[in-house]
């Protein structure tokens, strides 16, 4: 299960609303090959669901992803911070035995 933040849950509403997206969107969470660490995330708006995606609910937020990132997004939280050393969503990841300092991509 991936979890996620009161702050991730603000502005995910927030994109929704300035996107003008319907009820049928959710986000997409995935994992690719890349970034300096091996693997980078992948965050996105979708309303199609795909042959063996994973769909979870968290704090009023439809999460999304396929059934390979899933092994490497379980027990992650989703967070944003809006602080003076950046913005943007955050992965609180327990999988990660290394991350790159940039926080997008990351190693098991």
């Amino acid at each position: 299960m991936i979890t996620v933040s009161e702050k991730a849950k603000n502005r995910i509403s927030k994109l929704i609303e300035e996107q003008h997206y319907d009820d049928s969107y959710f986000l997409r969470v995935g994992v690719d090959s890349g970034g300096c660490s091996g693997l980078s995330y992948k965050l996105d708006f979708d309303n199609v669901l795909k042959s063996g995606d994973e769909a979870f609910d968290d704090n009023g937020v439809r999460v999304v992803t396929d059934k390979r990132s899933v092994l490497y997004l379980f027990g992650t939280e989703l967070d944003f911070t809006d602080g003076l050393n950046g913005k943007g969503f955050t992965f609180n990841n327990p999988n990660a035995s290394r991350t790159c300092s940039c926080g997008e991509s990351f190693s098991v």
